[in-house]
C-alpha cells in the first residue's frame, strides 16, 4: 500500500522547519549510505546528531502521534527519528532498497523497516525534477507531494529520486516497524477502519458498528507483533 497523507505539518510548523533547516550545516549524504546506497546516492543531508535534525524531527514525530490516518494506516510500534536530505544541481538517487533492519541512534536499539516515509518541504513549483519513483506490484508511482504532504510505503519497495533539475527538494525521510509485519494485513485493518469509521459517521447507532469493530480487533490482536 502506498498513501499519501496531506497536512502532517501546518504552515506555520512548515515556516518554523524550513527556517532551521535552512540555516543548518549539510554534508554530503553518501556520509551516511550503506554499501548499496553509496553508489547510487548524491544528494546533502543533516548529520542525525545536528540540532535541527533533533528538533524538526521532533516536531514531525509529535505531529504524527496526532494524525489518525498516519496511525490507521502504519500502525506504528517503534519510529526511527526523522532524517533530512536536500536535492539540488542534477543531484539524484538511484534505485534501491531500503535496508530491512535500523539501529536507532545512540541507543543500540533495532527495529525492522516494514515502512518509509517522505515528507516534503518544498512544493513542487519550487523544483523541477526530484520525483520519487516507488515501484509495486501495479507498476511505477511517481510522489512529488505539496510541502508538509507525506508519502507512506513499503520498505520492501524498489524506488529512486530522479533529477533535480532547477531549484531544491528538500524532504525527511524515516522508518517504521508496524505492529503489523506483512503489508498485505495492514491493508485489510486500515481498509476495515475507514470503513467502520464512514459507516460510524453516517449511522451510528447501527448495531454493525460495534460488531465490526470487534472483528477489527480481534484481527489485530491475532495479528500484532509487540
Amino acid at each position: 500500500m502506498i498513501l499519501d497523507i496531506p497536512d502532517v505539518l501546518s504552515p506555520d510548523q512548515l515556516t518554523k522547519a524550513r527556517s532551521i533547516l535552512e540555516a543548518a550545516a549539510w554534508v554530503d549524504g553518501k556520509t551516511t549510505a550503506g554499501h548499496q546506497a553509496v553508489h547510487a546516492k548524491d544528494n546533502l543531508q543533516l548529520p542525525v546528531d545536528s540540532p535541527a535534525a533533533l528538533e524538526v524531527g521532533d516536531m514531525i514525530l509529535r505531529a504524527l502521534s496526532a494524525n489518525p490516518l498516519f496511525t490507521s494506516a502504519a500502525l506504528p510500534l517503534h519510529i526511527l527519528p526523522p532524517m533530512f536530505n536536500r536535492y539540488s544541481g542534477g543531484q539524484q538517487f538511484g534505485t534501491h532498497v531500503d535496508g530491512s533492519v535500523r539501529v536507532i541512534p545512540g541507543t543500540g536499539h533495532r527495529i525492522r523497516t516494514d515502512l518509509s516515509c517522505t515528507l516534503f518541504f518544498a512544493g513542487p513549483d519550487e523544483y523541477d525534477g526530484g520525483e520519487l519513483i516507488i515501484e509495486d506490484t501495479y507498476g511505477a508511482k511517481s510522489v512529488k507531494l505539496p510541502a508538509g504532504h507525506m508519502v507512506l510505503y513499503p520498505s520492501t519497495s524498489l524506488h529512486h529520486v530522479k533529477p533535480v533539475t532547477r531549484g531544491a527538494r528538500l524532504c525527511s525521510f524515516f522508518w517504521l516497524q508496524s505492529m503489523i509485519r506483512e503489508d498485505s494485513r495492514r491493508s485489510i485493518l486500515f481498509d476495515m477502519d475507514i470503513a467502520i469509521q464512514r459507516l460510524a459517521a453516517e449511522q451510528p447507532t447501527h448495531a454493525s458498528v460495534v460488531q465490526l469493530t470487534g472483528v477489527y480487533h480481534n484481527l489485530l490482536r491475532q495479528w500484532a507483533e509487540m
